[in-house]
């Protein structure tokens, strides 16, 4: 041994290249990580879409025109077929749908009626969903299932020349 040890490390460049590709691929997961509220938006759209049809097979299998409306904690379908309670003796529906959002924060146009039928061609309908400052529209035409469509936003015919 001599009188001098050398010692070995890692050089200031060889540091910051490290840094580099760590902040880089931190950035590359924060892009791919949803929006919460997106998704909870999007979630509640499906969940909607698919009672929305199952109510309209309802009408249409049980000739009894069923409603959809918004309510100020929720919403609600009404003419769904009911059947007597035998222990109560008070009619319930025959197949209970739900009537809460899976996230409080959800809202709709209380004011919104949709008729979902007993006719196989109903009226183009839609709906409007709103949770913490984003929208998705569920409609259909009168022929097709409910479906999810992104809200377009309307375009500005104003040309600026700078």
């Amino acid at each position: 041994m001599g009188r001098f040890q050398i010692i070995r490390g890692f050089t200031l460049f060889e540091l910051m290249v490290v840094i580099a590709i760590i902040a880089i691929v931190s950035a590359g997961a924060i892009l791919v990580i949803p929006d919460s509220s997106q998704t909870n938006l999007d979630r509640e759209a499906q969940r909607l879409t698919a009672l929305l049809d199952s109510a309209r097979a309802q009408s249409r299998a049980s000739g009894l025109s069923i409603k959809w409306h918004a309510t100020d904690d929720g919403f609600k379908f009404e003419g769904l077929p009911q059947i007597k309670n035998a222990h109560t003796d008070a009619y319930e529906d025959l197949i209970p749908f739900p009537t809460k959002w899976l996230n409080s924060d959800t809202s709709a146009d209380t004011t919104l009626i949709l008729t979902l039928g007993p006719e196989p061609i109903i009226s183009k309908q839609e709906v409007v969903l709103k949770n913490a400052g984003q929208s998705i529209k569920i409609s259909s035409d009168g022929l097709r299932p409910f479906a999810i469509n992104p809200i377009t936003e309307p375009v500005s015919n104003d040309v600026r020349i700078n």
